[in-house]
């Protein structure tokens, strides 16, 4: 009897340990790709992202945006923040997302523009 259960018990801890492999081997796959991600989308993006908390995925998300065009972020970000005040029941949690959002997609217009001002002194060749 004894036997059976040091049996079952091993059995046990070596379906967790593999799980538990499998886990981590898709964990540092899912890194090492977002890593890439970052690193196509550049330095200034990565670092806008670390900066607001927010990657710009998750900001076109929050603000409803598709391109990256000023007027229809400000359009949305001023619908969603009268919608999200505390005054009309809103929540100030959304209002501080949409705020951080806005802030996040500002930011990389701000560095698309850069890039374009930087390829525009660029000697053409």
């Amino acid at each position: 009897m004894a036997k059976y259960l040091a049996q079952i018990i091993v059995m046990g801890v070596q379906v967790v340990g593999r799980a538990f492999a499998r886990a981590l081997r898709q964990e540092f796959a899912a890194s090492r790709a977002a890593a890439d991600a970052r690193g196509r989308a550049g330095h200034q993006s990565a670092a806008a992202s670390n900066l607001s908390g927010l990657s710009l995925q998750e900001a076109q998300q929050i603000l409803n945006v598709s391109k990256l065009s000023p007027e229809e972020i400000q359009k949305n970000y001023e619908h969603l923040f009268k919608v999200n005040d505390k005054s009309v029941g809103g929540s100030f949690y959304l209002q501080s997302k949409v705020v951080r959002a806005r802030e996040r997609l500002q930011e990389e217009l701000r560095i698309q523009a850069q890039e374009d001002r930087e390829k525009e002194r660029m000697p053409k060749t």
